[in-house]
This record gives C-alpha cells, sequence and structure tokens, in this order.
C-alpha cells in the first residue's frame, strides 16, 4: 500500500501587531523622576524647613510618591 504524499499545513498569514508608542510617556517619567528627587534634595538641603515645612518628614513620602508616579506612568 502506498503511503500518502506529505501535504505540509497552509502558511499561517502573520499578523502585525503595532505598538503605538505615546510621545509624552518618557517626559512625564522624567519630570515626575526629577521632581520627585529635586523635592528630597530640597527638603535635606534645607534642614527641613523647605518645600513645605508644616509636613515635616512627611515631604519624603511626597518625593517618593512623585518618583513611584513616574514609575506608575512608564508602565
Amino acid at each position: 500500500r502506498k503511503k500518502a504524499d506529505y501535504t505540509p499545513p497552509p502558511a499561517k498569514q502573520s499578523t502585525e501587531i503595532k505598538l503605538t508608542s505615546r510621545g509624552w510617556v518618557a517626559p512625564v517619567m522624567l519630570a515626575l523622576f526629577l521632581i520627585g528627587l529635586a523635592w528630597i534634595v530640597v527638603f535635606y538641603l534645607t534642614d527641613g524647613s523647605l518645600p513645605i515645612d508644616a509636613f515635616g518628614n512627611w515631604n519624603i513620602v511626597i518625593g517618593f510618591g512623585f518618583i513611584a508616579a513616574g514609575f506608575g506612568v512608564s508602565t
């Protein structure tokens, strides 16, 4: 008995996935990183009297919040 000839499966059509890059993501991310870093640096250099004296050590949390928001924008 003769074996059937091999017939390859039909070629799959490749579907292109277009990843649209938003032009505003990188600048906003970097701006938030720099604002957070500047907030913390100013807090330490002024011995806690700036940016907002009433917040006390919560200024560090605010600075890290800006940095975390930058990471949030990047994802």
